[in-house]
Order: C-alpha cells, then sequence, then structure tokens
C-alpha cells in the first residue's frame, strides 16, 4: 500500500484526479473490507446528484495532497470499478 490506511480517514471531501489528470470525483468516505478497523479503499462520487459511485482501492493512490486536497492517483479513470 502506498499511502498509509489513516490518511484515508481524512480524505472526505478532497477531490480524486487520475492519472492522466482528469477529474475522477470526490471523496465520499473511507470504505472496510478485509479488517474491520482498517480502511482499504475510498468511495468516490462523480457529482452531487450522481447515484453510481467509484471504488479506489488504497493500491492505486499514488500521493495525497493536503494543501490543495487531491488525492493523486497511478491508474486510468477506465480501471476502477463502478458500484451503488
Amino acid at each position: 500500500m502506498s499511502v498509509p490506511p489513516s490518511a484515508l480517514l481524512q480524505t472526505p471531501g478532497y477531490l480524486v484526479a487520475d492519472a492522466d489528470g482528469r477529474l475522477v470525483g470526490r471523496v465520499e468516505c473511507a470504505m472496510y473490507g478485509t479488517q474491520p478497523e482498517v480502511p482499504d479503499a475510498l468511495s468516490v462520487r462523480r457529482g452531487f446528484f450522481a447515484r453510481r459511485r467509484r471504488l479506489v482501492p488504497a493500491d492505486a493512490i499514488d500521493q495525497i495532497d493536503r494543501s490543495s486536497g487531491v488525492v493523486g492517483l497511478s491508474v486510468a479513470r477506465d480501471s476502477l470499478r463502478s458500484f451503488l
């Protein structure tokens, strides 16, 4: 994992950009899967009224810029899974 799990808890509201610099959406919340106390993904919503969300695994996160509120990914936007 390229970022510590505790950093994922501090990202709600951050913008998410893919490896090409295209906007993916805004972080809605951290998601838990493998362990109940350790987040391992982010839920990202495209717009305010969007129903579908994208699942951004922690392994796909390249960096988190706290000064500008942007999460940079190391993968393309099309490779992210979407869910309801």
